[in-house]
């Protein structure tokens, strides 16, 4: 593996750090260091919205709140690259929580799940950002 691709798959790691940590603290300006201005972000399989990035800022910061305890792993990423441009597919887990505070694992309002994350990763001057993610959600449980 050359060095420049060795960067690159750590910048890219970092971004999905990046992307679970806006959504799981409900710092959705953060988004703007994850998403081209003109993305597309699909969240259908989950029960959400197809839309555009502020689009998308906008309906989580509606929905999220709901789960005041959130958090998102991202596990195994497979990177394909193609010049300035990359395909990742990440996996994913989930947990959202109806609070912060430590209650029984048993407490209704748990929602856990996890996929796959797809993304089409572009090279800008400002490093690495997602143009398209698709949520692919394979699992989902509800308490």
């Amino acid at each position: 593996m050359r060095e420049q691709e060795m960067a690159d798959r750590l910048e890219i790691g970092e971004l999905l750090a990046r992307y679970a940590y806006a959504v799981d603290s409900g710092d959705w300006e953060r988004l703007d260091l994850v998403f081209t201005p003109d993305a597309v972000i699909d969240y259908t399989s989950a029960g959400g919205i197809r839309g555009g990035r502020d689009e998308a800022r906008r309906w989580l910061a509606e929905v999220l709140p709901a789960w005041p305890g959130r958090q998102h792993l991202i596990g195994a990423m497979s990177v394909r690259f193609d010049g300035d441009e990359a395909e990742v597919v990440a996996s994913f887990t989930d947990t959202l929580a109806p609070t912060r505070r430590t209650v029984a694992a048993d407490t209704p309002g748990f929602v856990r799940g996890g996929g796959w994350y797809r993304h089409r990763l572009v090279r800008t001057t400002y490093g690495w950002r997602s143009r398209e993610l698709v949520e692919e959600q394979t699992w989902r449980t509800v308490r």
